[in-house]
């Protein structure tokens, strides 16, 4: 599969600079193969991120991942957010399911230089569950956008010290992906291996429930 991401969508979202640099996207996948790419998207029951080369890929989500790692995506990013990612590493990780305790609101670690999401639901019905852009990190509801979680829709912003998101809890079926430019491998090495290892621990968790 080729042009599953609409890049030029992405080259024409205008980025919003308050409170911090951001930018998003309602349809980034095109809209002939955005309903398969959601049908298979990896089964994924349980909270938390999996490192992407922790889960079994199919077609057409296969090539939606390969799609997004190419000097055009990158070179849109470097652009947007005037920041030089074309050397460095890319990390991307899966969520498949909310649990009431995720959304809080948080900024992105230094390590990372910029962080995009692209949301894999047929559609969204509930009223919580939804990003939110925010002034602070204390008040949910101070925020000056909001985006919903739908078939392909993307928000990508650059990490900086007051880049405070999160949303109303929500539990349930939410897919995302998420990807990160890091700014060493060393850095890369280091959530990898935490987001491995907290895989295995819900893994073993889940098998004794199950005995």
């Amino acid at each position: 599969m080729t042009n599953v991401i609409q890049l030029e969508s992405l080259d024409k979202a205008p980025v919003q600079t308050v409170p911090f640099p951001y930018f998003k996207v309602e349809q980034s996948i095109y809209p002939e193969q955005v309903q398969a790419i959601i049908k298979s998207f990896p089964d994924i029951s349980d909270g938390g991120s999996y490192n992407i080369d922790d889960v079994d890929l199919q077609e057409p989500f296969k090539s939606l991942i390969t799609s997004i790692d190419t000097p055009e995506f990158r070179r849109i990013i470097c652009e947007k957010f005037d920041v030089q990612v074309m050397d460095l590493p890319m990390m991307i990780t899966l969520r498949g399911y909310s649990r009431q305790k995720d959304g809080r609101i948080h900024t992105d670690s230094k390590t990372k230089v910029a962080t995009i999401l692209i949301y894999l639901n047929e559609a969204w019905q509930a009223d919580t569950g939804k990003l939110r852009i925010l002034r602070n990190g204390h008040d949910m509801n101070d925020y000056v956008d909001e985006v919903t979680p739908g078939p392909g829709s993307l928000v990508a912003f650059k990490v900086t010290d007051n880049c405070w998101h999160g949303y109303p809890a929500f539990e349930g079926k939410r897919q995302s992906i998420q990807i990160n430019f890091l700014t060493s491998t060393a850095a890369g090495n280091k959530h990898r291996f935490f987001h491995r290892l907290s895989a295995k621990l819900k893994r073993l968790i889940s098998g004794r429930k199950s005995i």
